[in-house]
């Protein structure tokens, strides 16, 4: 029965993200940091990723660097008591000042709820959170965590479902939005229990170690910028992606929003800079 569910899971989850190609953990990734904690499956499509103490978690990172496209993975995430753990699937360049695109999931206690993180970097700023809590236990089995990077906006989706639009309005308001830093994609396990759990108050409990999260399934549909002619300033800025969810897409997120959302930075009045609420706020999100 566990076998079958899971298969058929695969078969959702490949219909919902059709046309994004098949890439390899193996063959596609790298660790730059302990490759010790990593475990790839005999075909390397499967990945798990243990964090063993308080400092030595586990990063893998794709091979190909993009600007623009669709990333996608189906993640288990860690099982029992999590707290002061972190999970993460995200996009990120590299250096000083740089853009990123989060997909953080934060531990808790045995039988609290996960909070699945979303943020945007760009110049090296941040402070453009949103958190939710998941309608389903993201422990007992693998689910798809997909992030869309365009010209026009950033989803971030859960099993397809999207549950978060940040639009570009550089040109138009002069909000900032990643254009033209080319990122990797990242998936990684660490300790933050300073902070993960609530607001750092339930810390790890490090006898339940090592935590570990599994992974399964990535997807790339990317504008490729790691090879040779200059595809990171030419072919890569004419990456067309999505531009508008649809009405049933945006109903999906609406129902999300309503009853899931747990954080937005947008009604967090004491972290707007000299008490003005961020431009982008005041502007249509979806």
């Amino acid at each position: 029965m566990e076998s079958s569910s899971r298969a058929l899971l695969l078969l959702v989850v490949a219909a919902a993200v059709a046309g994004l190609a098949a890439a390899n953990f193996r063959d596609d990734c790298d660790i730059p940091w302990e490759p010790q904690n990593a475990r790839f499956t005999s075909d390397g499509n499967g990945l798990t990723m243990s964090l063993v103490s308080n400092y030595s978690g586990c990063m893998l990172r794709t091979k190909k660097q993009f600007i623009y496209g669709t990333v996608s993975t189906l993640i288990q995430l860690v099982p029992g008591d999590s707290a002061g753990t972190v999970t993460t699937y995200y996009a990120s360049s590299v250096g000083d000042n740089h853009d990123e695109i989060d997909f953080e999931f934060l531990g808790n206690e045995t039988g609290q709820p996960y909070t699945f993180h979303t943020n945007v970097y760009t110049n090296g700023v941040g402070n453009k959170e949103m958190q939710f809590k998941p309608w389903f236990d993201p422990t007992a089995g693998y689910h798809n965590y997909t992030i869309s990077w365009s010209p026009c906006m950033i989803i971030w989706y859960v099993d397809s479902v999207p549950i978060r639009v940040f639009r570009n309005y550089q040109a138009s308001n002069g909000v900032a939005f990643p254009t033209s830093r080319p990122m990797y994609a990242y998936s990684s396990i660490w300790a933050a229990e300073d902070w993960a759990t609530q607001g750092g108050r339930v810390k790890t409990d490090w006898s339940k170690a090592p935590f570990v999260a599994s992974y399964d399934n990535i997807q790339l549909d990317i504008c490729d910028c790691s090879g040779s002619g200059g595809g990171c300033g030419t072919g890569c800025q004419a990456y067309a992606g999505a531009c508008q969810l649809s009405s049933a897409e945006l109903g999906q997120m609406q129902w999300v929003q309503d009853n899931y959302r747990i954080y937005d930075y947008c009604v967090d009045y004491k972290r707007w800079t000299n008490g003005q609420k961020p431009v982008e706020c005041n502007l249509p999100r979806y």
